[in-house]
């Protein structure tokens, strides 16, 4: 007697919902995972300017140099400095000025100093400028600088210019 030895088939799986369940998890995915917001300095660079440009004679006494060094010295005027002093002498820089509308922070920072170190100096003047506006929004408007119309914040802002110069410096060390 012969015995035949039958096939067995596997059962298939239905895969025709398959591409809509991996499309809703992608979705999910999308939705709940939190995205981090790119941190960085907020500038508005001004438009460029094709004239020609021209050498302006500036009052020194107007032009407070900042400088970090290779090895994230911070020097304000050639004379070594604290980061935690740099707020306190640019407020009293800007506030002292005799022209105040013209005064200038030239920064410079050598291609060798970290982001760090910037980062934390920008801060310091942003901070600074800050803390002269909300002190005059104080005394001519009797509140904070936050709580200013856009009228009243500009006319700060026209107090106190922020006018910061930028440049770096290039050592080369071979």
């Amino acid at each position: 007697m012969r015995i035949f030895k039958r096939r067995r088939e596997v059962p298939s799986l239905n895969t025709t919902s398959t591409a809509d369940i991996s499309f809703m998890l992608l979705i999910l995915f999308l939705v709940t995972t939190s995205l981090d917001a790119d941190k960085g300095l907020q500038r508005q660079l001004p438009p460029i300017d094709n004239r020609e440009e021209m050498s302006i004679d500036v009052n020194r006494d107007n032009i407070l140099q900042l400088q970090i060094t290779a090895d994230n010295r911070i020097m304000i005027d050639d004379k070594p400095t604290s980061l935690s002093q740099l707020r306190k002498i640019v407020t009293d820089f800007v506030a002292n000025s005799p022209d105040r509308a013209r005064h200038i922070i030239s920064l410079k920072a050598d291609r060798a100093a970290t982001y760090d170190v910037y980062f934390k100096m920008q801060n310091e003047i942003v901070a600074a400028y800050r803390t002269l506006r909300d002190d005059a929004a104080h005394k001519y408007y009797h509140r904070s600088y936050d709580e200013c119309s856009n009228e009243q914040r500009e006319k700060l802002r026209e107090l106190y210019p922020q006018r910061i110069a930028e440049g770096y410096e290039n050592n080369n060390r071979e």
